[in-house]
């Protein structure tokens, strides 16, 4: 093991963990957002209680999300300073961006919500978790548009042996951006909204706070299968454009070997990575992936073949984690059509509330797949095209990178089991009791 190797285990480690809470932050913020909202409309306390529970969650979880994103920010200056160095111009302009303006009203606004219940009036309040939610996705945005033009590289131009911004405007409007985007924010929704339906459901099960759960239960159902159903064409048109942009991914994703005209998607496929072809593939659909990736029934696909082995993606964790990926994209929005016809019947559906127990995970593990799927298979670029991974890690010993590396995992482990207790504990608990009249 090598600097090198240990550089991307340490930020890929620490993008994993940093990448848990940030989900749930999103979704939880706009659905704690809309319970508030109908607190305002109704007068019902009950709604209010919702968004106090529930915007409990949001909060500790927000604030793991801040500390573990900080220490990621760090490593492009310490293991990653020839990246830095090369594309700071652009990728800095857009993470200073983000924390100046997108993360200073996300941080203001929820101290003015956490402490303003008693001392603003319901309609100010509700405004201050809109505009949590607002620079949430907003501060999302920046981010991902710097991780798409890692992948799709535009509006700049290399003068001085370095890469500088030429097109700002480009930079934040590709369509690869903003399709990111969508994608992840509506995987963000899904996650929170099956979090809200299984604590919900366990609370059920015991009758525990049934109205109260119901209710929630209720708002979430219809939340998740909105986003879990545009997940799915979200995901297709996102997957398109990547098809044309990043062939060499699409071609690990699919473990297409040879350049082939209408190539078949299979359903049963094995890669066989040291040999550069598949063990297995059966269940072949003719013509499918061709249609699938470029729209067009004859399109040609390239194989891996077409690129020395050294510029190819690792291919057989590309692949098992993009058909990962999908299939629970599948699974969420199967179970969200179930629930949300089961909405009004739940007492006579105890096993889907304990299936919606079970699938609280699930959507972490989703998400994780996809970034295992758009950043290993962009390798061995770290900018797709313009800077290879190699190039871009700091001059520093190996040791110092294992101690760093030690230390993140010790310091996230502590530090998600803290977390993950408070959640726990304030979820099994439930809300507060309504005050006596």
């Amino acid at each position: 093991m090598d600097a090198l190797f240990l550089s991307r285990l340490q930020f890929a480690v620490a993008t994993l963990f940093h990448f848990i809470f940030v989900p749930l932050t999103l979704g939880l913020v706009v659905l704690v957002a809309i319970m508030e909202t109908r607190y305002v409309q109704t007068g019902d306390e009950e709604y209010k209680r919702m968004a106090k529970f529930w915007g409990k969650i949001f909060v500790i979880n927000f604030v793991v999300g801040v500390v573990t994103g900080l220490t990621l920010e760090f490593q492009f200056g310490t293991n990653w300073a020839g990246y830095s160095r090369y594309v700071g111009d652009i990728f800095g302009s857009l993470l200073a961006i983000e924390a100046t303006v997108s993360f200073f009203l996300e941080s203001t606004f929820i101290g003015i919500w956490l402490f303003g219940w008693k001392r603003l009036s319901p309609k100010v309040h509700c405004l201050a978790i809109w505009l949590v939610a607002l620079a949430s996705n907003i501060s999302a945005y920046w981010i991902l548009t710097a991780n798409s033009w890692m992948q799709n590289p535009v509006g700049y131009v290399i003068r001085g042996g370095r890469a500088e911004l030429q097109d700002f405007w480009a930079v934040i409007t590709q369509p690869y951006a903003i399709l990111m985007f969508f994608h992840v924010i509506a995987a963000a929704y899904i996650l929170a909204g099956f979090f809200v339906l299984g604590v919900s459901a366990y609370h059920i099960l015991r009758k525990q706070n049934v109205a109260f759960f119901t209710r929630s239960f209720r708002m979430a159902a219809l939340f998740t299968v909105i986003f879990a159903l545009s997940e799915i064409v979200i995901g297709d048109v996102h997957g398109k454009l990547m098809a044309r942009t990043q062939p060499t991914k699409l071609a690990a994703m699919e473990a297409v070997w040879d350049t082939v005209k209408g190539a078949p998607f299979y359903m049963m496929l094995i890669p066989n990575e040291k040999n550069e072809r598949n063990t297995v593939e059966a269940l072949a659909i003719p013509k499918f992936l061709s249609w699938l990736a470029l729209d067009s029934w004859d399109a040609e696909i390239k194989g891996l073949k077409e690129w020395p082995a050294a510029d190819r993606p690792p291919v057989t964790l590309t692949f098992l984690s993009f058909r990962i990926m999908v299939g629970l994209g599948f699974l969420f929005a199967l179970v969200s059509i179930l629930t949300w016809l089961r909405r009004n019947k739940l007492e006579q559906s105890p096993t889907l509330l304990r299936l919606l127990i079970w699938m609280i995970p699930l959507p972490y593990l989703a998400a994780a797949f996809g970034w295992v799927v758009t950043e290993v298979g962009r390798q061995p670029w770290i900018v797709y095209g313009v800077m290879k991974t190699a190039d871009a890690v700091s001059p520093i010993a190996t040791y110092q990178v294992a101690i760093s590396l030690a230390a993140f995992i010790v310091v996230y482990s502590l530090l998600g089991i803290a977390c993950f207790y408070l959640i726990i504990k304030h979820a099994r608990r439930g809300p507060q009791p309504l005050p006596q009249a």
